[in-house]
């Protein structure tokens, strides 16, 4: 009877560690995809400020990089506050994200983003929220900007160079969509 007790507890713990495992694998393996119902475009890259004032081939990022995680972060932000069902649609005009890069004039050096409050994020965007059987709740024009972004505290990683644009990002989402304070 004791074989048989310590036989069924070693089974069961190794069927709950197993389980665990799994959930921690799926959990940490693929990355969520963000939400389809929340679609992000962009203006040509070259008519973004932010690639006028900011040449490509400097610095951290590649425009698709960053582009890329910004439309990301818009799309699992807004998932979270729209009702089931509606849908957002967000087209990105212009943008600059924050800080400027600065030359280093150090051989083998890449150039470095400086921040600084004359370099405050800022981004013009139009939207339009649908409703679940595709009708136009509200459209309009958006112009995002922080001023005093270096003033206030920034959720998230420290190390995210893209930190305060998605904080602005974040902002904007909440003010629009988020429960209204009575």
């Amino acid at each position: 009877m004791k074989r048989f007790l310590l036989v069924n507890i070693a089974v069961r713990t190794a069927q709950t560690i197993a389980l665990f495992a799994a959930v921690a694998i799926a959990a940490f393996a693929a990355p969520s995809e963000p939400p389809s119902r929340i679609q992000v475009t962009w203006a040509p890259t070259e008519q973004l400020s932010e690639l006028k004032n900011n040449p490509p081939n400097r610095g951290w990022m590649r425009p698709e990089e960053w582009m890329q995680s910004l439309g990301d972060s818009l799309r699992k932000s807004a998932d979270r506050l729209l009702p089931p069902g509606q849908q957002l649609r967000v087209h990105v005009d212009d943008i600059s994200l924050a800080g400027r890069f600065e030359p280093l004039y150090r051989p083998g050096q890449q150039d470095v983003r400086i921040m600084r409050d004359v370099y405050s994020p800022w981004m013009n965007l139009h939207f339009v929220l649908l409703a679940a059987d595709g009708t136009t709740v509200r459209e309009a024009d958006a112009k995002l900007s922080d001023g005093s972004y270096l003033r206030r505290s920034v959720p998230g990683s420290p190390t995210d160079p893209l930190r305060y644009d998605k904080r602005m990002i974040d902002e904007w989402l909440r003010q629009e969509f988020g429960p209204k304070r009575s």
